[in-house]
């Protein structure tokens, strides 16, 4: 990949997560200022910084026995083994995340825990379905995110979404308790703050989405950094994309679908990620080639992996 190129991207999703942490940060300290003065703001400055710094971090194995996965040996699955192994060093990493097999037939894989101590989980699925230059594509990606500890940093943004929630239910019963003063005249207040009060909530939500986002894309690019391979992740992505119109869709809405809203996911759409890695696609070849046959992954699947059902609260899982 051309340098030019990389910087362009690399500063692009830098500067883009700056602002939507500058502005997450910008409105729960506003709402703070607004409802108690500077005490109050200064007040849950020093709560969000202590309790970020204090917070305890799920142990990634804790994690991955919630999703029914096991930890995978190197005499399991060697290839894989090896492939992470040299991304890790690729990547400047001192330890090798954990692997895990996660016996679900659903294409996935997540990332948990800090740089010292990480895991990355993989499906059944998705290794039944993967090609090897595919898999490492998504291993290189779940391998950034660990890099980039973007763990952590949405971690800060989930505490401070939090905050700016209950400061919000707070001035909500705050206005209810003033609100008889208002009817009757003996008390003003400015609607716009106001009003910027009630929608606080939703903005932090919508700015913590784009930020997932954000870190999304720049887990990408620093994949294709690390394998060299655009084609090899853009084909990964492909296959993740969840089917748009499946029959029952076809015969019960045969109209065309509307598409989800680009604001409320936490990913951004496959067909964006996917053309910007065709934009790398003829800046260098893959230097990271086979390291050995994945042929001894096929004792590792499991005959019968869970299927996703439905659950009450309207998860699948």
């Amino acid at each position: 990949m051309e340098q030019a190129t990389y910087l362009q991207h690399k500063t692009r999703n830098t500067l883009q997560s700056l602002v939507l942490i500058f502005s997450l940060a910008l409105l729960c300290a506003w709402l703070a200022w607004f409802l108690g003065g500077i005490p109050l703001a200064a007040a849950m400055g020093a709560i969000i910084l202590i309790t970020y710094q204090v917070n305890p971090v799920a142990s990634p194995e804790l994690s991955m026995r919630l999703f029914r996965a096991r930890r995978l040996s190197p005499s399991e699955a060697p290839a894989l083994h090896q492939l992470t192994a040299q991304l890790t060093r690729r990547a400047g990493l001192e330890q090798m995340p954990a692997l895990f097999y996660l016996p679900s037939d659903v294409m996935n894989a997540f990332t948990t825990g800090s740089r010292q101590d990480a895991a990355i989980a993989l499906s059944d699925g998705l290794l039944r379905r993967m090609e090897w230059r595919e898999l490492a594509g998504v291993l290189a990606h779940e391998l950034m995110h660990v890099v980039n500890q973007d763990t952590r940093l949405m971690a800060f943004a989930d505490l401070t979404s939090r905050i700016t929630g209950f400061l919000s239910i707070a001035g909500q019963l705050l206005l209810l308790i003033n609100l008889p003063l208002m009817i009757f005249g003996q008390a003003t207040l400015p609607w716009l703050p106001i009003l910027l009060m009630l929608a606080a909530p939703t903005l932090s939500a919508l700015a913590q989405l784009a930020l997932s986002r954000s870190r999304e894309y720049e887990a990408d690019l620093g994949a294709v950094e690390l394998t060299g391979d655009p084609l090899g992740l853009a084909s990964a992505l492909n296959k993740l994309e969840p089917p748009r119109h499946r029959l029952l869709e076809r015969l019960l809405h045969p109209g065309p679908r509307i598409p989800d809203p680009s604001l409320l996911r936490s990913h951004p759409p496959t067909e964006e990620r996917v053309e910007r890695l065709l934009v790398l696609t003829h800046q260098t070849p893959s230097t990271l080639g086979v390291v050995v046959s994945p042929q001894n992954m096929r004792n590792l699947l499991a005959h019968k992996p869970y299927r996703p059902r439905w659950h009450r609260n309207g998860i699948w899982y």
